[in-house]
């Protein structure tokens, strides 16, 4: 008998859903962001004359991973 609870009840632990989506496109990085509070982060964080394109944030390379670090040191979920 298996003491593995998720396979007695069938279910299995949620998923969270992403906060951010980065797309990368080699010279630029679209950052998707899906959640209200990834924008609201943004709104916070970002300089106000950052470039969004089809509603996702644009960013170069060079910044991105800094990006994501605080993305997710805010507790946001960047993949």
């Amino acid at each position: 008998m298996s003491r593995d609870a998720f396979k007695q009840s069938g279910t299995s632990p949620t998923k969270s859903e992403p906060d951010v989506i980065v797309e990368d496109h080699f010279s630029l990085l679209l950052f998707r962001l899906l959640s209200p509070s990834a924008k609201s982060w943004v709104d916070q964080n970002v300089q106000t004359d950052a470039q969004f394109f089809g509603g996702a944030l644009v960013v170069e390379p060079r910044y991105a991973e800094n990006l994501v670090r605080g993305m997710r040191e805010s507790g946001l979920e960047a993949q």
